[in-house]
Formats: structure tokens, sequence, C-alpha cells
């Protein structure tokens, strides 16, 4: 028998340096039997061949170890196993149910749905389908034989074979552009011969999945992500194919790596969104310390979109001309305070008859009153920042930042000297107008009251220079842009435009204003909202994409950013709330933008401008 020797064994370790390297980690779930926690070993030996380091994640009850779990892994393989009870889905079972673990069960549909926010690349292999289907709200067959039967359906495939784990048979075909598709080019009839071993299956895909792949009876096998995001589910078991097996696990490897590199950027560079109207939703009672899916900026998806700074601001509706400002505000939803409280708010007037009403001075003044007062309250975990120093003290000290903005220069109440006012509340942007011409310019959406900006508009725009506070012209006529270029003595911002060129609305900005904005040293920052980014179709993460290198490709990267406009109508598919922003980094770091202009992209031009605007100050 040879001798083990341990020092010759580590004698090839430690004659490298560095002695591992870094891979992406991927969380594999197990099988939990017996008080055992198990899996096959062809499922790690797949991810170790990709590039992977396989680590197993037990199940457990304790919802704050999963997420901690989650905090350590780059991608998630959800494997095979047991039937899932039907009671999770509010069914009852079928005779033909199998075993359930229920353990296993709760553990991986929390598992998954917080990877699914977290936006963790996640593969689910047999049972691992049916996992993803059952957390994301989807649906899945106790038994296909009874699921065909009562659709009007035969089942010509024998979906739980007793061959051999390596034996492929029967064939899966998918569809054109799918990730099936680009993991298995060229395939003729995109047809994969596969192995089964099931006897439940996904019936429904639900909102968040789209399938892919089909048995020739019309059982689904593959799903993927309708979301433009990392996931993908196959109903056979990749880990037994071998080499053919391979692409399934080298994707999760792949899609995990561009993740962990994502996650990474993030914890360096300073992240912050430009423009969202979050406080809109004050009075339907939200708490943004929790996680609500009334509204798309909260501390759970600021933390899971990896973000570290947004702009929140008072939005101010235009009147229409013999219309009240005050008829427009839900005063009582957002103050939820008694008669005799109101009464004595600073703030809040009356009208003849009684009602609570307020001017735009006073409204913008209690938005930011109700803003200070969730800070103060949860001042572990925000912070409020009007300089740059702020942000990233912020950011140091591991808390959420909010910065102060004004849309609609309606607040002013006709006063430049308001201004210094807001100026000293924090205020970083006043946006000139919005849907409608005000007193200070004419709106996109207006009727060209003043021919661009008025005498008392370029006004304010001097205070604002005097103040250090930003002049913000998106929702401004073209030629309110062009004045107000003129006018100001410090660069302009436009917090959430985007490209007239790809689609022709008027609240876009021609290609004309783009280089000219450039040349001011100003920056645009390309939003979110559905009918800026395309007018015949469904926008997604794609056509943001579009309308930023159609911007970069104009202006150059020192002057554009992201004005997400969640909360305000903005939110498209891949990029649908605040926990998904980090999918518009990892799509940056795929077009090989660089470091330094992703730092860019991500709120440096942002920053280089409000610290020029600030210096410029007098105050």
């Amino acid at each position: 028998m040879t001798s083990f020797n341990i020092d010759k064994e580590m004698q090839p370790v430690y004659d490298r340096f560095p002695e591992g390297g870094r891979r992406p980690v991927i969380g594999l779930t197990a099988n939990f039997s017996d008080g055992k926690a198990m899996i096959m070993a062809p499922y790690y030996e797949q991810v170790a061949k990709a590039g992977g380091v396989p680590v197993l994640l037990p199940p457990t009850d304790d919802s704050k170890l999963m997420a901690t779990m989650l905090d350590h892994i780059d991608g998630l393989l959800l494997s095979g196993g047991a039937d899932y009870n039907p009671l999770w889905a509010g069914e009852d079972p079928s005779p033909r149910l199998g075993g359930v673990n229920p353990r296993r069960d709760r553990f991986e549909l929390m598992l998954t749905r917080l990877a699914f926010h977290r936006q963790i690349p996640m593969l689910g292999i047999c049972r691992g389908i049916q996992t993803l289907a059952m957390a994301l709200r989807g649906k899945v067959a106790q038994d296909i034989g009874e699921w065909l039967k009562a659709s009007g359906k035969d089942m010509t495939i024998k979906h739980s074979e007793d061959a051999d784990r390596t034996e492929p048979s029967h064939a899966v075909v998918f569809d054109a552009g799918s990730i099936l598709d680009r993991i298995y080019p060229n395939r003729e009839g995109r047809r994969l011969l596969v192995n089964s071993f099931h006897h439940q299956a996904v019936s429904e895909a639900g909102p968040h999945l789209r399938v892919i792949a089909r048995a020739k009876d019309g059982v689904v096998e593959g799903v993927e992500s309708s979301d433009h995001k990392a996931i993908l589910g196959v109903q056979w078991h990749p880990e037994w194919l071998g080499e053919e097996g391979q692409p399934v696990f080298r994707w999760l490897v792949d899609e995990s790596g561009a993740f962990a590199k994502a996650k990474a950027l993030h914890h360096a560079i300073l992240t912050l969104d430009s423009h969202c109207d979050t406080p809109m939703f004050f009075p339907q009672g939200v708490d943004f310390m929790r996680r609500d899916d009334r509204i798309l900026y909260d501390i759970h998806k600021m933390a899971e979109g990896r973000t570290d700074a947004v702009t929140m601001v008072a939005y101010l509706p235009q009147p229409k001309p013999g219309e009240a400002f005050g008829e427009n505000i839900d005063l009582a939803g957002i103050e939820r305070h008694s008669a005799d409280v109101l009464a004595r708010h600073p703030y809040i007037g009356h009208t003849a008859d009684g009602r609570p009403t307020i001017t735009p001075f006073g409204y913008a003044n209690l938005i930011f009153d109700k803003i200070e007062a969730l800070v103060e309250a949860n001042s572990r975990h925000l912070a409020l920042a009007a300089t740059e120093r702020q942000l990233r003290q912020a950011k140091e000290q591991g808390k959420k930042a909010i910065c102060l903005g004004i849309e609609n220069g309606l607040a002013l109440e006709g006063n430049p000297g308001n201004v210094e006012h807001f100026a000293r509340r924090g205020v970083v942007y006043i946006t000139l107008c919005h849907n409608g011409d005000n007193d200070l310019c004419d709106s996109a959406r207006g009727n060209n009251t003043h021919g661009g900006v008025s005498h008392l508009g370029a006004e304010v725009i001097a205070a604002m220079n005097k103040a250090g506070v930003m002049v913000d012209l998106s929702h401004a006529a073209e030629k309110s842009f062009y004045d107000a270029l003129e006018i100001s003595r410090s660069p302009i911002v436009c917090s959430h435009s985007n490209c007239k060129a790809l689609c022709d609305v008027p609240r876009n900005l021609t290609d004309d204003q783009l280089r000219a904005l450039a040349k001011a040293g100003g920056v645009a920052q390309i939003t979110l909202y559905h009918g800026f980014l395309s007018k015949d179709r469904e926008a997604s993460i794609n056509d943001a994409m579009a309308h930023l290198e159609h911007a970069i490709s104009l202006m150059g990267i020192d002057h554009v950013g992201l004005g997400t406009d969640f909360d305000g109508d903005g939110g498209v598919r891949g990029l649908a709330d605040a926990s998904e922003l980090i999918n518009f980094t990892i799509h940056l770091l795929k077009r090989r933008y660089s470091t330094d202009d992703i730092r860019k992209i991500w709120g440096g031009n942002w920053l280089r401008v409000m610290n020029q605007v600030q210096a410029g100050s007098e105050n």
C-alpha cells in the first residue's frame, strides 16, 4: 500500500500564489431525509467542471439565515427530488401524489423568492423548475397524466423512466432565441435528447417565466425569465448527461460570474439614481422600511438592487386653468391626523367651507418634512444627502442616501427668493416645469405661453445659480431648454429624459439638444418610462440601453446617467423597480463598458455637475 505524506500533497498548493482563485460561488439545494442533507455527486461535479465553486445549502426554517446564505453566493442551483405538496398552491392532494418534503418545500420556495428579488442567477433542475414556477406565482400539475387528460390530451411519452440516468429517453424542442438556443446552437430542429424522471410538471409558467421547451406531448420541459433575468429551468437532469449537460452549468456559472462582478463594482463605486417620485405614494400609507408592492422604491429594493442613493422629488401637478392647486392633493392621506391637528398644521389652510388646502410652496415643504421624519426615525439605515461628501459618508456608514428635488418650479410661487429657502432644506435640483406651462417657462406638453423661459424664469435660474441648486430641464419645451442653457452660468441637467431620435415624443431630447447640453457641460439622465422609450411596443431594458448608447454616441461618456422615474410611471421589463437596478450594471458589463465608464454613468457625471453648480454658488 502506498504511504500517504501530507507534506508532499501540500507542496503543489504552496508552490503557487494565489493558492486558489476567484470563481463564482454556486449554492446547491439538497435533499433532506432522516436528519441528513444530501446531494448526488453529478450536481456539484458538473458545477465544478463549469468553473464554479459548489456549496451545499441545507434546508432551514430561519429566514435570516436564508438571506445570509444568499449574501454569500453568486448563483443558485435548485436540485431535483420529491414532489411538491400541493397545499402550498392551495390545492387538494391528488391520489397520484408521491412523497413530499415539507421542510424542503418551505425553505426552497422562500429561498427562490428571496433570490429572485436579489437578481441572483438561478438554474432549476427537475423539481427545481417546479420550484421556480411555484415560487414565482406559476402553477405545477400534481400528475402529468391527470393534467393532460383534463386538458383533452394524451400522454405519449413515459416521463418517469426506468432507464439508467445517463440514458436519454425522449426529445424536447426549444424556442428560437431562447437561452437553450444560445447555449445549444445549431441544433437541427432545435431538438435535444434528454432523460426523464418526473411525474409532476409546470402547468402555468406565471407572470415572471415563459415556456421555452416542450416534449412531444406538450409537457413543459424548459422555462426562462420573461423579465430579462438570468433564470433557467429544465425538467430533465443534465447533471447525468456528461458533456451534453455541461452547457447548462456553464451558462449558470457564466451568469453568476457576471453577477459577482457587478456586485463587486457596486461595492466599489457610488451608485445614484437622479429621479424618483415615491413621495407621491405617501397618502397610501406606504412604509419605506418594509418591502411594499405598491412602491418601486423602498429600503429592501434599494438593498436588493445594491444602489446607494436616490433623489426623491416633491412632485407638484400643474393645475389646469381655473383649477386650484390644492384640489388634487390628498392632504388627509398624507398627514393621517385628526381634523384638530390638521387645523394647526403650519402649511395647511382651509377653504371657506372648511376643507383642508395647501399652497404649492407649503406642499413641497410638507413632503420634505415627511422625508426628513422618515430618515430621522431610521437613522441607522438612512441618511439625507445634499453634497457628494454626504453621499460618500452615507455609503461608508452602510446607509442608503436620499437627496431632495422639486419637480415643477410652481413650488416657488413666483418668488425667486424661495430658491434660497429650498437650498437650505437640502434641495439639489428644481425641475422648472412639468406637464403644462407655468410662470417660469413653457412645457414640452404646453401651449407656448411665454415663447420659452419667462422673465420670472430667468430670475429664478439666476437665483438657482446663486444658491447652488441645479437647473433641471426635463419636461421643458425645446425653446425653454435653449433659453435656460443660455441664461444659466452653471451647467444644466435633464434628470429623466430620453432620445427623440429613438422615440419621437415631445418630452424627449433631440440630437441637437443632446449635443448642446454636453457642450455646456451638462448631463442627460436616461429614464425608464415606457412611453419615452418606445411608442409602438412594450419597452424593456434593451430599449433603455439603446437610448443610453445613442446619447453616449452624441454626447460622450461624460454626460450621461440614469434617472429611473420609478413611482412616476417609470419601470420596464428587466428594470421594473429598484431591486433590479443591478441588472443595469450587468448589461453595461456585458457591453464591455469599463469600470470608470460605469462609475461615470452611475452618478459620477451627475456629481461632477452638482459639484460644479454648488461650487459656483455665492453661499
